[in-house]
């Protein structure tokens, strides 16, 4: 049974733990919650980490599959929204999105490879990883992988 609304932002907030110590011993730097400004003219949008330096900027989504198997629509929205703010992040910048793995119990593929196959044409310079929870691993999700 799925944990209440207003469990949510705990669960966000721990996943986006576990994402800041893979990507800190990946990148070997330090990531947290921080503010930078993007578009023209500049706003501030909080971003979920930025690393130590500032030249990784993330956002992580501990999403999944509806519980009849669908697509959950609503959630690839805000997909899209945090690929857009991303993608107007400073130049020269690593972006990331991370996903938790969440395999399709039908489809053989996950969340984050069907975000990729599907709106592979919004990501330009966004990168998508996965975290497997299970194992505590993080991997790529390219067009290459789909």
């Amino acid at each position: 049974m799925p944990l209440p609304n207003s469990s949510n932002p705990k669960k966000g907030r721990d996943f986006e733990e576990v994402v800041a110590k893979l990507l800190g011993k990946r990148y070997k730097t330090s990531f947290k919650e921080r503010s930078i400004d993007i578009g023209n003219p500049p706003k501030a949008h909080n971003f979920d980490l930025v690393s130590e330096d500032g030249n990784i900027i993330v956002e992580c989504k501990n999403y999944s599959w509806t519980e009849s198997g669908n697509v959950p629509s609503a959630k690839m929205s805000f997909l899209n929204e945090a690929v857009l703010y991303l993608s107007h992040a400073p130049q020269n910048k690593k972006n990331i999105i991370v996903l938790r793995k969440d395999e399709h119990p039908d489809r053989k593929e996950s969340l984050a490879e069907y975000y990729v196959r599907t709106y592979y044409h919004l990501l330009d310079d966004v990168n998508v990883m996965e975290l497997d929870v299970d194992n505590m691993t993080l991997k790529e999700v390219g067009r290459d992988s789909i």
